[in-house]
C-alpha cells in the first residue's frame, strides 16, 4: 500500500479506536518519552507512539521530549532525567555491550521497526554507487543521532571511514538535510526508516530522488565484519517512486526505559501496544512495533520485567 494510503488509514484507525478510560485504581503517570531533532524519523514515531498509547489508556500521560538523539537519550534515561526513549539499534548495542563507556542498566519496552541504511541523492545526480560518493560532502544526520554511528559502522564495513573519506556533513536538525541535498550543498543525505521524513521531502521534490544502499557484496563484507548487524530490506513503496525493494544492513531500533522504571507502568505500556496490534490496521510509523518482532529482536534478558511479565500473561511467551 502506498506510503500515503498507509498514513491515512492509520490516521483513521487511531481516530475511530475507542478510548479506554484507565481502570477504577489504576494510577495516572505521567512518562517522559525523549525522541530526537524535529524533522527526523523519531519525533514522527513519537507522536505516533504517545497518540497510540493515550487512545488505549489514557492513564499513561506520555509526553515527548525533543533530544539531540540516540546518543543523548541513553545518559539521560541513565540519569533519570527521561523515564522512556527511542534508541537506534546501533546506539542499542554499544550502550549494553559497554563499547567506549560502562555497560547501560537500561531494559526495552518494545522494539519499533528495522532501519535499513542507505543514502539519497537527487535522482538529475550523477551518483548511483557508494564509490561515487567518496570525497563529496555527505550530510550524515544530526549529531547525536543513531543513524550516523550506523553510517560509520557500515562504511567501515566497507574499508571506509565516514568522517575522512568524504566530507562530513553534522547537522543541528535532522530536517536540514533535505534541502541541503536539494541545493546542493550536500551531495547526499544518509537516513534510514520507512516513511523517513528526509528521504521522502527528497523524493517529493521537483528532481525526484535515487536511494543508494550497498550491493549484495558490499551487504556481505559489511556483515562479515560487523556480525552485530543485520540484513534488512526497505519494502517497495515506502517513498514516492521508489517502486523496488532495497536491500542493505541496518537494526531494529527500541524503547528503552531508565532503571527502576515501575514495573506496573511498563506492564501497561506493554498491554496498550498489543491492544493496538489486535485491533489492526495501526499507523504505519508502528506497524512494526509488535510482540512478535519485539520476542523476534528483543534479547530475553533486556525485556523489562513488566514488558516480560505482560507477554507470560497474555499467552505470547
Amino acid at each position: 500500500m502506498p506510503l500515503r494510503r498507509h498514513l491515512l488509514a492509520g490516521a483513521a484507525f487511531l481516530a475511530a479506536l475507542p478510548a479506554q478510560v484507565h481502570k477504577a485504581g489504576a494510577q495516572v503517570v505521567k512518562v517522559r518519552l525523549g525522541t530526537a531533532t524535529p524533522g527526523g524519523g523519531f519525533p514522527v514515531y513519537g507522536a505516533a507512539f504517545v497518540e497510540a498509547v493515550r487512545r488505549v489508556d489514557r492513564g499513561l500521560e506520555i509526553e515527548p521530549i525533543n533530544t539531540k538523539g540516540s546518543t543523548e537519550n541513553v545518559p539521560m534515561l541513565e540519569a533519570g532525567t527521561l523515564d522512556i526513549a527511542l534508541v537506534q539499534g546501533e546506539v542499542v548495542h554499544e550502550s549494553l555491550s559497554g563499547i567506549g563507556r560502562p555497560p547501560a542498566d537500561l531494559k526495552i519496552i518494545t522494539a519499533m521497526y528495522p532501519t535499513a541504511g542507505m543514502f539519497v541523492v537527487r535522482a538529475d545526480s550523477p551518483y548511483r554507487r557508494i564509490a561515487d560518493l567518496l570525497g563529496k560532502p555527505i550530510a550524515w544526520g544530526a549529531q547525536g543521532s543513531g543513524l550516523v554511528i550506523l553510517g560509520r559502522y557500515a562504511m567501515d564495513g566497507l574499508g571506509f571511514d565516514a568522517t575522512k573519506d568524504f566530507q562530513p556533513i553534522y547537522l543541528e536538525r535532522a530536517g536540514d538535510g533535505p534541502a541541503m541535498v536539494l541545493d546542493g550543498r550536500a551531495a547526499a543525505l544518509w537516513g534510514g526508516g520507512t516513511g523517513w521524513p528526509g528521504f521522502t521531502t527528497v523524493a517529493k521534490s521537483e528532481q525526484g530522488a535515487r536511494f543508494i544502499a550497498p550491493d549484495a557484496q558490499e551487504i556481505a563484507r559489511i556483515l562479515a565484519r560487523h556480525s552485530f548487524l543485520k540484513p534488512v530490506t526497505q519494502a517497495a513503496g515506502s517513498f514516492p517512486g521508489q517502486a523496488a525493494a532495497i536491500p542493505s544492513v541496518g537494526s531494529w531500533s527500541f524503547v528503552m526505559a531508565r532503571p527502576g522504571l515501575d514495573d506496573a507502568v511498563a506492564w501497561r505500556l506493554a498491554k496498550a501496544l498489543h491492544e493496538l496490534e489486535k485491533a489492526g490496521s495501526p499507523p504505519v510509523q508502528l506497524v512494526d512495533t509488535t510482540a512478535k518482532n519485539t520476542l523476534a529482536a528483543a534479547p530475553l534478558e533486556r525485556l523489562h520485567p513488566g514488558v516480560a511479565r505482560y507477554f507470560r500473561e497474555a499467552g505470547l511467551k
